[in-house]
């Protein structure tokens, strides 16, 4: 994959294989979670099932291991620096005062044609939409504060960050009227939110990132260099990460990009080769910003990304 990044998109596929089963679990199954109800109702679920699931210990809440540090920054005062987490992970950290400590997650969701595609029931988007409302409700569900911005090719709707419950429906509300637009440019967003936000927090990130990657690096970058945490939810569909289709299929570009007819099978090698090389670089780009990384395959039931996600920070939490 070149810089500007196309999703493999089947439509019409001339030889249809059957759809991938989700894997019977406990957890909700992603293809009925339109069967529930609104966002909210979805979002209350899946947050009281990581409660009573197995897995208790991480629905404590996003931020309880990291509301007392963060990242040292160029112009951040040196005599708040925690030089025993320095001697211990040789990083240098900031210690967080109160009025710092409220925790402000901000969730920025690609609304762009290319979040549309699905194999199955449920498409990027609506996955990326259960999975950004239940983390808000998680958040404000342990006293904190969130927002939501959609965005395509400039920030479209943007409901500001509150820790009052009433702004789950709003949160919800504008999720389920979101209509997506043909084109992304997540660089720019990035950039344009760096410049809103007044006050260091969270920045969870959700989309497929098939837009110009080095202009997403830049925009990363940004938001970092300005001391916020970056979580990015890089969502993709099964068939997207795995190319399983066989026979004859037309391809057709959902930003513009035309149709192609072709034999998948002939082309499955090249295009994971160069799948592995896409992920693999904006993994890296991640890691040396210090970006949390989440690669979300839309056939996981939301309860499980949510759950492997807060197990990785409480492990990352532990080193520092």
């Amino acid at each position: 994959m070149s810089s500007e990044t196309t999703p493999p998109s089947a439509e019409a596929p001339l030889n249809t294989p059957e759809a991938p089963k989700s894997r019977g679990a406990k957890y909700l199954d992603p293809d009925t979670l339109s069967q529930i109800g609104s966002l909210d109702v979805v979002a209350r679920q899946v947050v009281e099932g990581l409660r009573i699931g197995q897995h208790k210990s991480p629905a404590r809440g996003i931020s309880s291991e990291f509301s007392a540090y963060r990242q040292y920054t160029q112009g951040d005062e040196t005599r708040h620096i925690d030089w025993k987490a320095y001697a211990r992970c040789d990083r240098y950290y900031i210690k967080l005062f109160d009025a710092e400590t409220n925790f402000i997650a901000n969730l920025l969701i690609d609304a762009s044609q290319s979040m549309t595609y699905k194999s199955g029931n449920i498409s990027k988007l609506e996955y990326t939409k259960y999975l950004a409302a239940s983390l808000a409700y998680l958040v404000v569900d342990q006293g904190d504060s969130a927002g939501v911005g959609v965005f395509d090719g400039k920030l479209q709707n943007y409901i500001a960050p509150k820790s009052n419950m009433r702004v789950l429906h709003d949160i919800s509300s504008e999720l389920e009227k979101v209509q997506p637009q043909p084109r992304t440019n997540v660089g720019a967003v990035l950039h344009d939110f760096a410049h809103r936000m007044n006050r260091r927090g969270f920045v969870m990130l959700f989309s497929d990132l098939f837009d110009n990657t080095e202009e997403f690096i830049q925009g990363l970058n940004h938001l970092r260099f300005g001391g916020h945490n970056v979580v990015l939810f890089h969502t993709m569909d099964p068939y997207e990460i795995e190319f399983p289709l066989n026979g004859m299929w037309k391809f057709m570009g959902l930003e513009g990009e035309g149709e192609v007819i072709t034999q998948p099978a002939r082309v499955r090698a090249n295009y994971l080769q160069e799948l592995e090389k896409f992920v693999d670089g904006i993994r890296l780009a991640c890691a040396k910003a210090q970006v949390d990384y989440v690669l979300v395959n839309t056939r996981e039931p939301v309860e499980q990304t949510i759950t492997n996600y807060l197990l990785q920070r409480t492990a990352l939490a532990k080193t520092r």
